[in-house]
């Protein structure tokens, strides 16, 4: 599911889908791509509204790499039809037992675990679950040990007895919460209604609970991000850097900068870059500092810029002695000699 605007991450999402935003190089969709060819899955289709030609083009991409076991397709919505809606207009292809996972999301999903408790468990629903500590924000599931049992706050893993969106502290009955990846039954497919705007979350899941079907749950290990925000990305790339050697996630070509810094192959690092990931064909001058920053693809730091808990877009310019802390800068910007910005958000230039 890549249909999203993905407003909360704006200005990066003016120019481009939210799951080509890039984390370390790589746009987000690539990992959901990787979890599910790990996974054995020979076919993958992604489902795309907003700027989906720009999916179109990287999808092809996967056709290219080599991996004649996998083929990938782009469905483009014409209207937003939700996220069951969009995997509704695909019916006609579902005919066996598939995955559906969120675009926009980094996660360290052991899908052939999911796919053997769905089995096991004769469930008509299997979903990924995520360990919060506030759940007040996401929708949390409530789960039971046995099938239509009572809700026990304390269980990981176990049939999904109840569903509530964004509750109240006193209305919270767990801390798990939806991580966007589902195993789903056809049968659960031709309830979603044709030609309809429809929601898994807020109206298919309820609706396959009051029929009474099986619905399984357990909560996942390792790293789950909707890279919903900028903080979040940032937040995902210094976590997916510092716990690499434990997650199945692959990096692009480049070079460690400590424990969490990354430089890709063609960048030019003539400055300090620390905790930072500096993207393709950057260029970051003598005496210029980056700190716990995203430079995307093509940006250009001159001499005595300082760049701090900041994303710039791709082929930002930062002219020398600028200083730019918590902005995010929208692709093709310059910033101008001297300039000093705080928590500024930069649309992309015309």
């Amino acid at each position: 599911m890549a249909g999203g605007q993905g407003s909360r991450l704006r200005p990066l999402t003016l120019t481009r889908p939210k799951p080509m935003v890039e984390v370390i190089g790589r746009p987000v969709i690539d990992f959901v791509k990787e979890a599910m060819a790990d996974a054995g899955i020979d076919e993958i289709i992604v489902t795309t509204g907003y700027r989906g030609e720009q999916l179109k083009a990287h999808v092809a991409t996967w056709n290219d790499s080599g991996d004649s076991s996998l083929h990938a397709s782009v469905n483009q919505e014409s209207t937003p039809m939700g996220t069951a809606g969009s995997v509704g207009l695909l019916r006609e292809k579902i005919q066996t037992t598939c995955v559906v996972g969120s675009g926009d999301s980094v996660a360290s999903f052991d899908i052939n675990r999911l796919l053997k408790q769905h089995r096991e468990n004769k469930a008509k629903v299997t979903m990924a679950l995520w360990e919060v500590d506030n759940p007040s924000e996401f929708g949390i599931v409530g789960l039971s040990s046995e099938q239509d049992g009572e809700v026990d706050g304390s269980l990981r893993s176990g049939f999904i007895s109840k569903f509530k969106e964004k509750p109240a502290p006193e209305e919270a009955f767990s801390n798990v919460i939806n991580a966007g990846l589902y195993i789903i039954e056809p049968e659960v497919i031709d309830l979603i209604p044709e030609g309809e705007k429809f929601d898994f979350s807020k109206q298919l899941f309820p609706l396959v609970l009051e029929k009474g079907w099986p619905m399984y749950a357990e909560t996942i290990n390792g790293v789950w991000f909707d890279v919903g925000h900028p903080s979040e990305l940032l937040r995902a790339q210094t976590t997916l850097l510092q716990q690499y050697q434990s997650l199945p996630f692959s990096l692009p070509e480049g070079s460690w900068v400590g424990d969490d810094g990354f430089i890709l192959t063609d960048a030019i690092v003539h400055g300090d870059a620390v905790s930072s990931v500096i993207s393709q064909s950057c260029v970051v001058e003598s005496s210029a500092k980056i700190i716990s920053s995203l430079l995307m693809k093509g940006c250009k730091v001159a001499e005595n810029a300082e760049i701090k808990g900041s994303i710039l877009g791709r082929e930002v310019i930062v002219e020398a002695g600028a200083v730019l802390i918590d902005c995010v800068i929208g692709d093709g910007q310059v910033v101008s000699s001297g300039s000093v910005l705080r928590s500024a958000l930069i649309p992309p230039s015309e």
